[in-house]
């Protein structure tokens, strides 16, 4: 496992070019390895070094850094466990559809599997397609909610639906390259666009459950 833990730190932090010190790959395989070991049911998987990743830039302990890592996976493991990432991404599409109509009608024109994308995006927190700094603001934001985790889905459609008619001019594989790797953005408007959108989604609900 080391290898492999090593190998994705490695591949991480060439990605981001963020400026690193000579210890930090040394944090991260710390960090994560005592989370494996200290679990043994838990399977180490790449996208660990992406959740890992804000609390090694944010935290100056090593022994913080892994309680906030732990709390982060165990708040995951727990979410899915009682509701399937499949169940998830199929709630996720229909609140899609719903909301940004005509984003999810050009995707299908131009067969973007956008599950795929959503299906990370929720298990993993964002972490993997948006860039380091705006992970951060995004979890600040979390970290304040008790609900966080509820609240997760409005976020990845206010991102949907902030860079709509950027992706309208794209085509499927310039779509996905853009998904993948989200552009910086202004996280003081997605969050403001994913509590528009909660509200818009709970208005809805209200205005059908009184017909």
């Amino acid at each position: 496992m080391t290898k492999r833990v090593r190998g994705e730190i490695s591949r991480y932090l060439r990605k981001t070019n963020i400026e690193s010190s000579r210890n930090m790959p040394r944090l991260f395989e710390d960090v994560i390895s005592a989370y494996c070991n200290h679990n043994h049911r838990v399977e180490y998987y790449p996208a660990m070094v992406n959740l890992c990743a804000p609390f090694i830039y944010s935290v100056k302990r090593e022994c913080d850094a892994f309680l906030c890592f732990e709390k982060m996976i165990n708040t995951l493991d727990d979410h899915f466990s009682s509701r399937s990432i499949n169940e998830s991404v199929a709630s996720f599409m229909t609140l899609f559809r719903t909301c940004i109509p005509d984003l999810y009608s050009y995707f299908e024109e131009e067969e973007v599997d956008i599950k795929e994308w959503a299906a990370s995006a929720l298990q993993f927190v964002l972490s993997r397609e948006l860039s380091l700094e705006n992970t951060m603001r995004l979890w600040d934001t979390y970290f304040a909610v008790p609900d966080w985790i509820e609240l997760h889905p409005f976020f990845c459609l206010a991102i949907l639906r902030h860079l709509k008619e950027n992706l309208e001019e794209l085509e499927q594989s310039e779509i996905r390259t853009m998904l993948m790797r989200l552009p910086p953005l202004d996280m003081d408007q997605i969050v403001n666009e994913a509590f528009n959108i909660r509200h818009e989604i709970l208005e809805r609900q209200i205005s059908d459950d009184s017909l």
